[in-house]
């Protein structure tokens, strides 16, 4: 009974992902606005620039809603049995992955950019990145909605993934989940807090939560470069991934980049956002491959669709595995 129900893992995010689509989960709902308030109170209360002490911050504040969310499973399944725990895994999957929790933005620039209204194209991404991106070239444009939505993708689909199967095959239920969405979460927030404000975040406690999220991403990451040169182009995705990863700020995000510019043959850059662009030194961290058009972002839907679909083929031949064997 122990490995049928470590099986449902599978199911649980095949019907997490149907009914997300089917009904997505709406902006500023109540366990987003929940989740984020527990993160602020966590470093209101216990931020005081110290590392033991930061250390100590990050892990309840991400801790915590993993225990509950495993408690609660280990709960269900001793009193009721695997299908009432499985509803849980779905629920806490359905607010901790999913497309429709971005995708909406992406739609909305490319809906902008096929009428030709660059000015709104522009204003949308800044209102998505809450940056300044003053008269963005339309190809500096295209390129930072196709860097945008795939670490997206990762981060909101495939890095929950791949959390969420290895502790669930190990019997933590959601705790996988729960792990690398919160861990994103306190990156994001402690981060983007303001100085002089009530909100304000210590360097110490922000630079635990970017360590500790780089440790969460790390392998998901990797996984996720994997995935898309097998279902894009293999060599040109690997070959760009040893080569040019490192150009970009962040390490993680430099891999899936990297991968995902080798994949689709698309020039992608490594500089953060920023309202004035120099062409020169922006083409000098860039990836080889085409300039960016606007076939380019059906090509990242198409590349990202099929990497779910493998990524559900191989769970659907895992749990099978497991079934029989």
């Amino acid at each position: 009974m122990g490995r049928y129900h470590r099986s449902m893992s599978f199911l649980s995010l095949l019907l997490a992902l149907l009914i997300e689509q089917a009904r997505p989960l709406v902006r500023g709902n109540w366990v987003h606005r929940t989740a984020h308030a527990w993160v602020v109170w966590m470093s209101q209360t216990l931020d005081a620039g110290h590392a033991r002490l930061a250390w100590t911050t990050w892990s309840l504040a991400v801790g915590v809603p993993a225990v509950i969310a495993t408690a609660v499973h280990w709960f269900l399944l001793a009193l009721f049995g695997w299908p009432v725990a499985m509803v849980w895994s779905i629920a806490v999957l359905y607010v901790t992955l999913g497309f429709r929790q971005f995708s909406h933005h992406f739609t909305d620039i490319r809906d902008a950019l096929d009428v030709g209204d660059e000015r709104l194209a522009r204003e949308l991404l800044a209102q998505w990145q809450h940056v300044e991106v003053g008269s963005l070239p339309r190809s500096e444009l295209l390129r930072h909605v196709i860097e945008h939505s795939v670490l997206s993708a990762h981060r909101h689909v495939f890095g929950v993934l791949t959390w969420f199967s290895i502790l669930a095959a190990l019997g933590f239920g959601p705790a996988g989940a729960v792990i690398y969405r919160m861990s994103e979460m306190v990156a994001h927030v402690w981060q983007a807090a303001p100085k002089l404000s009530k909100g304000w975040v210590s360097e110490t406690l922000q630079e635990a939560a970017r360590q500790a999220w780089h440790r969460v991403d790390w392998f998901p990451a990797r996984l996720t470069a994997v995935a898309f040169a097998a279902v894009g182009n293999f060599e040109e995705a690997i070959d760009c991934w040893r080569n040019h990863a490192q150009r970009f700020p962040d390490d993680n995000d430099g891999v899936v980049l990297s991968a995902t510019a080798g994949a689709l043959n698309v020039r992608l850059g490594g500089e953060a956002l920023r309202a004035d662009i120099e062409d020169d030194a922006q083409d000098s961290e860039s990836t080889p491959g085409r300039t960016p058009e606007m076939a380019h972002l059906s090509s990242v839907v198409g590349l990202v669709w099929r990497t779910v679909v493998l990524w559900m083929v191989l769970l659907a031949l895992l749990t099978l595995a497991r079934l029989l064997g």
